[in-house]
C-alpha cells in the first residue's frame, strides 16, 4: 500500500468486494465457456458444505 494515502479514508469493505470482484472476472476471463457456480464459489473460496444449501 502507498504510504502516502490517509489510511482513514479508506472502505477496507469496498476493498474487499472489489479484490472479490476482479478474482471473478479473472478467472471467467481465463475460462473458455461460463463459470459453473461450484467453479465460482472455489474463486471466492466459498464451501458449500460449511454454508447454506443453495437457493432451489
Amino acid at each position: 500500500m502507498r504510504e502516502d494515502l490517509d489510511d482513514r479514508l479508506h472502505d477496507f469493505v469496498a476493498l474487499d468486494e472489489i479484490d472479490l470482484y476482479a478474482d471473478v472476472l479473472s478467472a471467467v476471463a481465463a475460462a473458455d465457456r461460463p463459470l459453473t457456480a461450484d467453479e465460482i464459489d472455489a474463486v471466492l473460496g466459498l464451501d458449500r458444505a460449511a454454508g447454506a444449501a443453495p437457493p432451489a
